[in-house]
């Protein structure tokens, strides 16, 4: 394989990576509003999703795949966290869900989500961490 041959597949795994944890977060919502928990256990999740999706794109091995790997369920714990919130308070609001996203501020995001997730949510975040960071690389 060519030296571009190699960039393209490492910025298209990239791109993949990118868009799966958008795709994963937003199962994680469906599946934490269906349960009524934070699921953390969904990191794990995100986190094989990442790696597979690398991996079928074809990004080289090495210590960028993983970087990239690592990023994107850093991305999807992130996005399904600020969309768990935005869900909850948007029937308290009384706005639709998108409305809420966009009006939802960083520090009642962060605050909402500490005061939600257990020892055990952010142990699962942590070993979805540990999981993409083998599973990438």
């Amino acid at each position: 394989m060519s030296t571009q041959g190699i960039a393209h597949s490492r910025w298209f795994g990239a791109a993949l990576a990118l868009v799966g944890s958008g795709g994963v977060a937003a199962a994680w919502v469906a599946v934490s509003m269906v349960t009524a928990s934070q699921c953390g256990w969904m990191a794990v999740v995100a986190a094989l999703d990442a790696a597979f999706l690398l991996r079928l794109a074809r990004a080289p091995r090495g210590l960028a795949r993983m970087a990239i790997g690592v990023g994107a369920t850093i991305l999807a714990v992130a996005l399904a966290q600020w969309g768990i919130v935005s869900a909850h308070l948007s029937g308290m609001l009384g706005l639709g869900f998108a409305d809420t996203m966009g009006k939802l501020g960083p520090s009642l995001a962060w605050t909402l989500t500490t005061l939600a997730n257990s020892p055990a949510d952010w142990a699962w975040i942590g070993a979805g961490l540990v999981v993409a960071a083998f599973a990438s690389r």
